[in-house]
């Protein structure tokens, strides 16, 4: 079901002139499906982060104070091109106790869709509800908008994956808190044994 709806996305990809880079990180086959499943089962054997004690201290008066982990509630996260994020970010915001309204790119969505559509069997068969991953189903950027500033009744923080104008975007329309970050530093230290060809690849990249 993921192989064939990601071959739509791949179809319309390459007629829309898509950049190669865009469409390798959009294309799934059966290594990458699997390497989802993996990360779905090694948050699975994470240890449950819900009342974690992370510090506790006792004032003079004798009030004791603890710092705990608790979910955050409702998690918008808005992503691009990456299908793999919907199988991470369900995952994760499973793990913690939190429920994910999940908006994926255009680009994507029917991958995306399929696999959300394998999360929420996973969920049945687990007898957890259906609705605490959630998949926005249209590729209407209006969705964004107002998932941004119309939904601050239900969702509690966004979280933006993406390019700099997503995250940009993201922080200045949402009426909800953001977890994201704009600029970020890549640096790279060259050691004087280091193979100089591999090196000036790894700066390019970077």
């Amino acid at each position: 079901e993921i192989l064939a709806a990601n071959a739509q996305d791949l179809e319309v990809a390459r007629s829309s002139g898509l950049a190669t880079a865009m469409i390798d990180r959009l294309a799934l086959d059966e290594e990458r499906v699997e390497a989802m499943a993996r990360g779905v089962e090694e948050i699975a054997r994470l240890a449950d982060p819900v009342g974690t004690v992370l510090a506790e201290w006792e004032r003079p008066n004798g009030l004791q104070i603890q710092r705990v982990r608790v979910p955050l509630g409702v998690i918008g996260i808005i992503y691009e091109s990456r299908p793999n994020v919907t199988s991470d970010a369900g995952a994760l915001c499973l793990k913690s106790g939190n429920a994910a309204i999940l908006r994926g790119g255009s680009e994507s969505q029917h991958s995306s869709a399929a696999i959300h559509h394998c999360l929420v069997d996973g969920l049945r068969a687990a007898g957890l509800p259906e609705a605490c991953i959630q998949f926005v189903p249209t590729t209407d950027r209006a969705a964004v908008g107002y998932m941004l500033s119309g939904m601050s009744d239900w969702i509690d923080v966004i979280v933006p994956r993406g390019g700099k104008s997503l995250v940009a975007r993201v922080q200045q329309e949402a009426r909800v808190p953001v977890i994201g970050h704009l600029e970020g530093n890549c640096h790279v230290y060259v050691d004087r044994a280091a193979d100089l060809n591999m090196a000036r690849a790894i700066v390019m990249n970077a």
